[in-house]
C-alpha cells in the first residue's frame, strides 16, 4: 500500500499542475485506513470485523463557490477532478477568500510509544473484550445486560494543493467502551466509561479497574436516593469540566457557526467577559500525545495552540482557511473531516479549561447545601444550552462530602454558567475517550480536559423537591 501513496504523489503534483490555473484553489485529499472492530452485548458477538479502505476527495474553489467530489478507486481520480472544478466554477459568483499560509512540503508520522495495534491479532482483541466482558457480568447478578465496544485504526493521509502545498501524514487511534445495566424491580442503573489512545495498544490492555468501576457504579446507584431537584452550588470533577468545555462551549467557538450566524457572532464578540479572571480556555492540536493531536489538518494548516478565553475575556475562535479568510483573522489548523467522504470543516481538536490556584478541597468550603458531580454517562446541547447526566454524585452539607445520590443532571446556560464559575481547582486530567459529531461527521477523535469546578446556581434535575 506505501507504493500506491508513493506513486500517487506524483499524480498528484501533476494534476496540479494540469488544473490548478482553472479555479482559485485545488485540493485533493487521499487516504488509506486499515481498522478492527469489535462488539459484544452480553454474549453475543454483533461486530468482529477488520477493515481495509483507499479512497480519496478533491475540493475546488471559484469565485467563493466550492465543488466537491469523493472516490474510492485511483483510477476515477481526474475525472472526479473535473467534477470538482466544473461545480465550483457553476456555484461560485462572489470572491474566494481564503486565509494566507506557508506551502509545505512534509511527511510525518503521530508517534506511537507502545504496540501498534496493527500488530495485534484479532483474537487477542477478541479476548481482551470477552475479558472485560466477562468483569461486567460477574460483578452482580442485577446486572442484566452488558456491552464492550472495541475499534482500531490507523490511517496515511497525503494532501496536495494548487498552493505547493504536499503532506503526508499518518497516526493510529484506539478506543474502548464499556458498559453495565443493573435492574432492581422498577429501577434500572448503567454504568459507563470510554477511554482511547493514539500511543499505544497497551493503554486498552490494562482496563479492569476501570471496568469494575463501571458496572459497581450501576449496581450502587440503585439502592441510592434520587437528588431532589433544584439549584445548587456544585462542584464538578476534571471530566465533567472537560465534557462542559467541549460540548457547551467548544462549538460556540468553532468559526463556521459564527460567520453562518450573525447573532452567534454578535454574543461571541471579541473582548467580551464570559467568566472570572481565572479562567482560560484553550483548544489545539499542537500538544503532543492526545487524541486530537496531529502535525497539519486537512487542509495542510500547520497545528497550534488557539486561546479562547484569557482571565475570563474572549480572545480567539477556531478556523479553516475559509472562515478566518471571511472574519479577517488567523487560520487556526482546525479544519478536519473524519474520512475522504467529507469535506473538512472547522472543529476542535483537545480543548481544555487551564488548572487554577484553589486546592480542591477548598472547593466545598462554605457550601451549606450542594452537590458534587463526577465522571458523565451523557450529555446534550443545543445552541447555547446543555443537559448533562453525571456518572456519581454526592451531597454536600456544611463544606463536606455527603451521603451519594443517582439521577443527577446538570443543565443551563453556558454563558451563564461560565459567569458563575466561583473558583477553578488546582488539579487537571486529560479524557481521552472522545468523539466529537457535526455535521454528520460522528466519531471524530478529541481530546479534552480541565480541573475541578466550583459554579453557583446551578439547574440540578432528579426527583421533584
Amino acid at each position: 500500500m506505501p507504493t500506491v501513496l508513493a506513486d500517487a504523489k506524483n499524480l498528484l503534483s501533476d494534476l496540479m499542475a494540469r488544473y490548478g490555473s482553472r479555479v482559485d484553489y485545488l485540493a485533493i485529499r487521499l487516504e488509506e485506513s486499515e481498522g478492527t472492530s469489535i462488539l459484544l452485548r452480553g454474549d453475543k458477538i454483533e461486530t468482529l470485523s477488520e477493515g481495509l479502505a483507499m479512497g480519496g476527495q478533491v475540493r475546488a474553489c471559484y469565485k467563493g463557490g466550492w465543488g466537491f467530489a469523493s472516490f474510492n478507486q485511483l483510477s476515477t481520480l481526474i475525472e472526479r477532478v473535473e467534477e470538482a472544478i466544473t461545480a465550483a466554477r457553476i456555484v461560485g459568483d462572489e470572491e474566494t477568500i481564503l486565509a494566507p499560509v506557508k506551502p509545505v512540503e512534509a511527511i510525518c508520522q503521530l508517534p506511537l510509544i507502545g504496540t501498534n495495534p496493527r500488530h495485534v491479532p484479532i483474537a487477542h482483541k477478541k479476548q481482551l473484550c470477552d475479558r472485560y466482558n466477562d468483569i461486567l457480568k460477574s460483578i452482580d447478578p442485577r446486572i442484566t445486560s452488558t456491552s464492550v465496544r472495541y475499534g482500531d485504526s490507523t490511517q496515511r493521509v497525503i494532501i496536495a494543493t494548487s498552493e505547493g502545498t504536499l503532506i503526508e501524514q499518518s497516526w493510529a487511534d484506539m478506543e474502548m467502551r464499556f458498559a453495565a445495566t443493573a435492574r432492581n424491580g422498577e429501577i434500572v442503573q448503567t454504568g459507563r466509561e470510554t477511554t482511547g489512545s493514539r500511543k499505544a495498544y497497551e493503554d486498552l490492555s490494562h482496563l479492569e479497574e476501570q471496568v469494575r468501576n463501571a458496572a459497581q457504579r450501576a449496581v450502587t446507584a440503585l439502592s441510592l436516593p434520587p437528588v431532589k431537584g433544584g439549584a445548587y452550588t456544585v462542584v464538578i470533577d476534571p471530566m465533567l469540566t472537560g465534557l462542559f468545555v467541549h460540548e457547551a462551549f467548544g462549538h460556540l467557538s468553532e468559526a463556521d457557526m459564527a460567520y453562518e450566524n450573525p447573532d452567534l457572532l454578535e454574543v461571541m464578540s471579541m473582548g467580551r467577559r464570559f467568566g472570572p479572571e481565572e479562567l482560560q480556555i484553550f483548544d489545539g492540536a499542537a500538544p503532543p500525545g492526545h487524541r486530537g493531536s496531529y502535525f497539519y489538518d486537512d487542509e495542510g494548516t500547520p497545528a497550534t495552540t488557539t486561546q479562547l478565553i484569557k482571565d475570563g475575556i474572549l480572545v480567539g475562535r477556531l478556523h479553516s482557511r475559509e472562515t478566518a479568510g471571511k472574519l479577517e483573522e488567523s487560520p487556526t489548523g482546525n479544519a478536519r473531516c473524519l474520512n475522504y467522504h467529507y469535506p473538512p470543516i472547522v472543529r476542535m481538536t483537545n480543548t481544555w479549561i487551564e488548572r487554577g490556584e484553589t486546592p480542591v478541597q477548598d472547593l466545598f468550603n462554605g457550601i451549606k447545601e450542594g452537590v458534587y458531580a463526577r465522571n458523565w454517562t451523557g450529555g446534550m446541547t443545543n445552541g447555547e444550552m446543555f443537559t448533562f447526566s453525571a456518572g456519581e454524585a454526592w451531597m454536600i452539607r456544611n463544606g463536606k462530602m455527603a451521603e451519594p445520590v443517582r439521577d443527577v443532571t446538570l443543565s443551563g446556560n453556558v454563558f451563564k454558567t461560565l459567569e458563575d464559575i466561583e473558583a477553578v481547582g488546582d488539579d487537571f486530567y486529560w479524557d481521552e475517550s472522545g468523539g466529537c459529531g457535526k455535521g454528520g461527521q460522528s466519531g471524530l477523535p478529541v481530546g479534552c480536559g480541565g480541573p475541578s469546578l466550583r459554579i453557583r446556581d446551578v439547574v440540578v434535575g432528579g426527583e421533584a423537591a
